[in-house]
């Protein structure tokens, strides 16, 4: 049985009344907020039984606000990057706001994460909803959002609906940044991962697929079996991992399956994570640098976190032969992701 309550959690400037909905069962609490949609915490067990935040995340409201790095929010109107910021849909070409080197990242420069969004209870969880106005960020169509936080047992589903006025790309995502032993550990060095994709998608130096879609045999992105982040990290070129990890072949796109699974020994904690999206970005927290001051007054560095953003493939409006991206007016959008939260 999931207790599900709600609090006023503070006044967000020009935007109005922030929400903090929690969320509780007897292995884990969540706490949400209607600022972003964000999970601003998650609760679990470890093998001691003890419980720990392993959610990175801010003591007050004004961190969310100033926020760059989308800590815990849905970002959207599409999640990661468009080449340029610039696509070509039904003869017209669209140009967005560019805020990640020369590319659009995460819906632009007020996203779906800047939003805040309007929030009900359901049974075992709430659902948040949005309006997304014809041009916002310089997408097209009027696009109405929402997404259901639900909490049964050890699980937390989330499950993302929209519908368009218009033909327009969307992308839906949740970017929360986890560490298994606390949010306030140092890096996810002693933590393992596996991730049930047989390819991936190389990038460019900013960050955009080049159109391949590689097999992970014998390189460093092979994730299948269980492997220590922290000796992977050292194999990876570049600063870590920030790359799609294809669940699927385009043609079978949208099946729930599962994605990933991260093991913290020392801890004993364990997050599994199953989608019904092609994709999901392994991401290493490259960006944080220490400049952060997070909850308790830890600061997140590089590599304090992993996130896995459960998504349609990156860049997927200017590449062809990527999952289809487009919703069409009249059509439903709807995805699912499920972490669920456990000990070994």
């Amino acid at each position: 049985m999931t207790q599900v309550s709600c609090q006023p959690w503070g006044e967000a400037s020009g935007l109005g009344s922030v929400d903090l909905w929690v969320l509780q069962s007897s292995q884990v609490r969540v706490e949400v907020m209607t600022l972003g949609a964000v999970i601003r915490s998650v609760c679990s067990r470890g093998k001691d039984g003890r419980m720990e935040d392993v959610v990175l995340g801010y003591d007050h409201l004004e961190g969310y606000v100033s926020d760059k790095r989308y800590l815990g929010a849905v970002v959207g109107r599409v999640a990661n990057r468009i080449a340029k910021g610039r696509f070509v849909l039904e003869g017209q070409e669209y140009q967005l706001d560019v805020n990640n080197g020369p590319n659009a990242l995460h819906g632009g420069l007020r996203g779906f994460s800047k939003a805040l969004w309007l929030a009900a209870a359901v049974d075992g969880g709430v659902q948040l909803s949005l309006t997304s106005p014809d041009g916002d960020q310089g997408y097209p169509g009027e696009v109405q959002v929402s997404v259901s936080y639900t909490l049964q047992g050890e699980t937390l589903t989330a499950e993302y609906r929209a519908r368009s006025t218009r033909t327009t790309p969307i992308n839906l995502t949740n970017h929360s940044y986890f560490n298994l032993a606390g949010q306030g550990a140092a890096d996810i060095y002693d933590h393992h991962v596996s991730i049930s994709a047989a390819s991936y998608l190389p990038v460019d130096d900013t960050s955009i697929p080049t159109g391949e879609i590689r097999a992970v045999d014998g390189t460093p992105f092979d994730l299948r079996k269980p492997v220590l982040i922290g000796a992977r990290l050292k194999e990876v070129p570049g600063p870590g991992f920030d790359h799609n990890f294809c669940l699927s072949s385009p043609r079978d796109a949208w099946t729930e399956r599962h994605a990933a699974r991260v093991c913290h020994p020392s801890s004993g904690r364990v997050l599994e994570v199953s989608t019904s999206q092609p994709g999901v970005q392994f991401y290493t927290a490259n960006f944080l640098d220490g400049s952060i001051t997070g909850k308790g007054g830890c600061r997140y560095g590089k590599h304090s976190s992993f996130c896995l953003e459960t998504q349609n493939w990156p860049d997927a409006v200017n590449q062809a032969s990527f999952p289809d991206c487009l919703l069409h007016p009249g059509e439903d959008y709807r995805h699912v992701t499920r972490f669920t939260f456990t000990t070994v």
